[in-house]
């Protein structure tokens, strides 16, 4: 030991008390001096609940009074009772000052604040602003949606300085955007500090990240800042490197959870604290706290990932675009196809299409193949296997100029049975669960509640053969790794996604979202296996979904010009096959927009689905004043045993909506609550 070293007696007694020191709760302040001036303190407690869903008054100690600022995180008692003229007692939370104030709206005596937990101003009047219109569109409590918008607190990264902001770079050239015939205006209105609003069908290849990184330059050109959401860590990843290779290091961060929650609150800091002004990240990023903001920019709105799961479950695409409205924004909604919501933004002239002609379409795009059951039916290879003729002399050719992607609908081995004589789906006789085989020569099982079906027979036809229905990723691998013997074969999927791979022959077997970027100059062929595996999901948005996942691997592909070639089993008159073949997503979009409208489903109205116990549904119905012009779909029954309505309104209706479900569960809570109802806003799945 050394002479300066405590003894171990001592060091204990040090650990003992710090412990005691960090498990200490607040003072109670009791008696203390109250701030001049502004002794109140309007409080958001984080309670989440929405029949607490209001700002509470707190009394400010003097001694708290310079670090009590609007913005800054608390402590707070809740519940507190009022006993000989003064509150005591109740239960400790956090909570954000959002004012403070000379008296209250209350007439009793003010509970004092317990404790400022730090004097960093993070809740910031526009980000609360954004976060209380964002509760009211969605039916849900501001102390969840500012949960959503502000990360956790990390001391050790509050005390790290921000760097100094960097000066506004220099314009950009307009570079591939001169592809398009109105990017390159798109990009000086940005500079100049306008604010044009845009729905982008950015051509197949490589080159729409740095398309979008040359948008955030622009903007920042202007000396405003920018936000940039995208679905997932990987293309987060892919605009990152195009921003920093365009405009060098520090005037940008990436927001994704990869970081770490310490590093990603470090980098948040120096948004909120405008030290950084362009944000590149994952759903996350929408609530970004960019000084001056001049531009929002939404990469594949089609993609689920931009749904928020947490409530009141925003999508980020609605976020921005309240953005974009009360911040007076440029708005840039982009992707290798579109939705109907874009094309719903370009139809009422909210927004104007930016696209390129039809003679760049063709030069980016690949040549995309179909082959359909009936050519299958014909074909004694796709008989025998699971390939037709087709895909085997295209897999063959490209393999002699680089890699081939394959897309398989599902992960696993065979993923779904059916009967083989009647083709019947085959289901677990406990809980009717669908049968799956996850390894060769394994026992088939059910994807439900796991049990072994070893002795199954079916049902209908008293067969005792099995079938795939849809042939998953690993026995996609073993196949064509049996055929190509000296080919390497690599698999991409949810239990191990590779972000690139190189440009020598190989097949590369991904499951849709996993398909890694290949280098150099692309695949050489890409193989769109089951098509029907997508087309044929019980949703509104299977065509659309499938179109998306199709373009966004064959967008990975080398052009037409190139040899690039793209085969896609499903059905070729089908509209979603007729559009990759054209490669006319925006007429699709079209399309689907103007069958939407006949039938009144969104975006064309607003929808609230509505779903739990059958008793707490037709209670929570009883308590609501719909607006008038609401109808009503349902109920039906839901896998879990209760029923699911769904409400329809028009889009001027919507506000009315969400807040007559909102004061309805407010009703049932204050009355003592009972069975959960789940209420959820333009909801992404109805069937």
């Amino acid at each position: 030991m050394s002479p300066e070293e405590p003894p171990a007696a001592e060091q204990l007694a040090l650990i003992r008390a710090t412990t005691r020191k960090a498990k200490a709760k607040p003072r109670t302040w009791r008696g203390a001096q109250l701030a001049e001036g502004l002794p109140v303190a309007r409080v958001l407690v984080d309670k989440g609940l929405l029949h607490l869903d209001q700002f509470f008054d707190y009394a400010v100690p003097a001694a708290m009074d310079a670090d009590a600022q609007p913005g800054v995180r608390v402590r707070v008692r809740f519940g507190a009772r009022v006993v000989k003229g003064r509150r005591e007692g109740g239960t400790l939370h956090d909570g954000f000052i959002v004012e403070r104030r000379a008296d209250s709206d209350y007439a009793g005596p003010l509970a004092p604040l317990a404790q400022v937990l730090s004097a960093e101003v993070v809740l910031t009047p526009p980000l609360l602003s954004l976060c209380r219109h964002v509760a009211d569109r969605y039916a849900g409590a501001l102390a969840d949606v500012v949960q959503l918008a502000v990360p956790p607190r990390m001391a050790r990264a509050e005390k790290d300085p921000s760097p100094d902001p960097l000066p506004a770079p220099a314009a950009p050239e307009p570079g591939s955007w001169s592809r398009y015939a109105t990017g390159p205006a798109y990009l000086q209105a940005l500079a100049r500090g306008d604010t044009p609003r845009a729905v982008w069908l950015a051509l197949p290849g490589p080159h729409w990240p740095a398309e979008l990184a040359r948008a955030i330059g622009a903007t920042l050109a202007s000396g405003r800042g920018a936000l940039a959401v995208l679905p997932d860590g990987r293309s987060a990843a892919r605009a990152d490197a195009a921003l920093t290779e365009l405009l060098g290091e520090g005037r940008h961060v990436m927001l994704t959870a990869d970081a770490g929650p310490e590093e990603r609150y470090r980098r948040w800091l120096a948004v909120s604290r405008g030290a950084v002004r362009a944000v590149v990240g994952t759903r996350a990023a929408m609530f970004a706290p960019v000084a001056d903001l001049g531009l929002v920019a939404l990469w594949d709105d089609g993609d689920s990932s931009h749904a928020e799961p947490h409530a009141p479950q925003p999508h980020a695409r609605d976020v921005l675009l309240l953005r974009a409205a009360e911040e007076r924004t440029a708005f840039l909604l982009g992707g290798l196809t579109g939705t109907v919501e874009g094309a719903q933004l370009v139809d009422s002239g909210w927004a104007l299409p930016l696209a390129a002609a039809r003679d760049q379409v063709r030069a980016a795009a690949p040549l995309v193949r179909t082959v359909g059951d009936a050519d299958q039916a014909r074909d004694a290879a796709a008989r025998a296997a699971r390939l037709p003729s087709l895909a085997w002399q295209v897999t063959r050719d490209a393999l002699a100029h680089g890699p081939v992607l394959v897309q398989v609908p599902r992960r696993g081995y065979v993923p779904r049975l059916a009967c083989d004589s009647c083709r019947n789906p085959a289901r677990c006789a406990a809980c009717a669960g669908p049968l799956e085989l996850r390894e060769r020569g394994g026992t088939p099982s059910c994807g439900w509640c796991g049990r072994p079906a070893a002795d199954w027979h079916c049902q209908e036809c008293g067969g005792f053969r099995l079938r795939a229905q849809v042939v998953g990723a690993r026995r996609t691998a073993e196949e064509l790794g049996r055929a190509f013997p000296r080919v390497p074969v690599r698999t991409s999927g949810r239990d191990t996604v590779l972000p690139s791979v190189g440009a020598a022959p190989a097949l590369v077997i991904a499951t849709p979202g996993a398909e890694p970027v290949a280098e150099g100059p692309g695949y050489a062929a890409a193989l769109l296996l089951d098509g029907w595996a997508l087309l044929n999901r019980p949703d509104l948005r299977a065509g659309e979904e499938a179109l998306r996942r199709w373009a966004a691997a064959s967008a990975l592909v080398r052009s037409a010009g190139e040899g690039g070639t793209v085969l896609v089993l499903a059905e070729p008159t089908l509209r979603p096959v007729q559009a990759l073949v054209r490669w006319d997503p925006a007429g699709h979009a079209v399309r689907e927009l103007a069958e939407r409208a006949e039938l009144r489903f969104p975006p064309v109205s607003r929808m609230a689905s509505v779903s739990g116990p059958a008793a707490a549904v037709a209670e929570l119905l009883a308590l609501v004043r719909l607006p008038p012009d609401t109808d009503q779909l349902g109920p039906v029954p839901t896998p879990a045993g209760g029923e699911r309505l769904l409400l329809r309104v028009p889009p001027g209706s919507g506000a009315a909506l969400a807040a007559a479900l909102k004061s309805g569960q407010v009703a049932r809570a204050t009355r003592g609550g009972g069975d959960p109802v789940a209420v959820r806003l333009d909801p992404t799945d109805i069937g």
